[in-house]
């Protein structure tokens, strides 16, 4: 019987290819015979800045770590409620906006039905669809990284996907949807799960907000919109999410969701954050005056080519030489950055917004690397 269970568990993950991701400090740290505090870490779009004040007491302080959390995360979800007001009752949070991917794809997908992407964007999306029995249907990007909406309706006309998955800003290549994209791709009438992970660097508002459709779920029935505390608020390491949901989709959600799925130490440090805005406001202000500097510094590279970006990355298409050869010649000077060499993006790294002084290094580097036998 074991025979067979293998089998068949081989058989449906066969054509399921792993999530890649991206490996800690100490890892990447001795790979290159480096000290962790001698690597400039560009290759996953972490905040540099790291936790607030408030968030580091709130961990320092915590108390109840021997004590399961509270399976609602109610102090955690009132806190957002009051961020973003929005009714408390319309908020889910998760550890990380990874596990809400998962858990909406968990219950919208039955064996064979599809979801629609539009590549090249966040891998995770075609990967719990396929690890949920799901199709991926698939309409690539424009040349410039918009979107083909005249293919992706015909998709959805013809296919009758069950969601569409959409990031905004768009990860790798930092494009926000348009106003007019976004409101044709509502009118379709198909679920839209709108991944917000970088609108705080977005250029609307202090976080991005006036950018954002977070509260258009509370409007239209047939929209999702998801956040993380990840990337503007440094928390990446301790995986914390939320989503806005329509109320029809709630008690599902609530019905078949982990029970204690975020922990207390993340819960804690999510709201201290939100008590400390003005530190983080300041520092998300830094890192898109960073992310400007490093675009024009970027253009003056003959070989680089990037693409502007309302993140806090900037995608470069590499010419003249490989992709892969600049990442590993700058791993060698201990800068990390992050490489891609497929069909929709060939030949092109992406560089994570760092402080004004690892951008300085990563300059001088750049500079020295420009001959191509450098």
């Amino acid at each position: 019987m074991i025979d067979e269970i293998q089998k068949d568990v081989f058989e449906r993950f066969e054509q399921v290819a792993p999530y890649t991701p991206i490996e800690p400090f100490e890892v990447i740290a001795e790979r290159v015979g480096r000290k962790p505090e001698e690597i400039i870490k560009l290759d996953a779009n972490e905040n540099p800045y790291g936790l607030s004040p408030l968030a580091r007491q709130a961990l320092s302080g915590l108390r109840w770590g021997n004590i399961y959390p509270d399976p609602e995360s109610r102090a955690l979800r009132q806190a957002i409620s009051g961020f973003l007001n929005v009714p408390v009752e319309h908020i889910l949070a998760g550890a990380g906006a990874d596990e809400l991917i998962d858990l909406i794809l968990r219950v919208l997908l039955k064996p064979g039905d599809a979801v629609l992407v539009a590549p090249p964007t966040f891998g995770m999306y075609a990967f719990d669809a396929r690890i949920n029995g799901g199709r991926v249907l698939e309409v690539p990007r424009n040349p410039d990284f918009s979107l083909n909406l005249e293919g992706m309706r015909r998709i959805v006309q013809q296919q009758k996907p069950r969601a569409v998955l959409l990031a905004s800003p768009n990860n790798p290549d930092g494009r926000m949807l348009t106003p007019s994209e976004l409101e044709e791709i509502f009118s379709w009438g198909v679920l839209v799960v709108l991944d917000e992970a970088y609108i705080e660097f977005s250029d609307g508002g202090q976080l991005g907000e006036k950018n954002s459709q977070i509260r258009l779920p509370l409007e239209r029935d047939n929209v999702i919109v998801l956040r993380t505390f990840s990337k503007w608020a440094g928390l990446a390491g301790l995986r914390v999410g939320y989503g806005v949901f329509p109320q029809w989709m709630l008690p599902v959600l609530w019905k078949v969701k982990q029970p204690y799925n975020v922990n207390v130490a993340a819960s804690a440090a999510a709201i201290a954050s939100l008590e400390d805005l003005a530190c983080l406001i300041e520092r998300v202000a830094n890192l898109r005056s960073e992310r400007w500097r490093l675009f024009n510094v970027l253009t003056q590279v003959d070989w680089l080519e990037p693409v502007p970006s309302q993140a806090n990355f900037i995608l470069c298409r590499v010419k003249g030489r490989p992709a892969r050869n600049v990442k590993a010649d700058l791993m060698k000077r201990g800068i990390f950055v992050r490489y891609f060499d497929t069909p929709l993006l060939q030949n092109y790294i992406r560089i994570s917004v760092g402080l004004p002084q690892h951008h300085d290094v990563l300059f001088q580097v750049l500079k020295e690397m420009e001959e191509p036998n450098s």
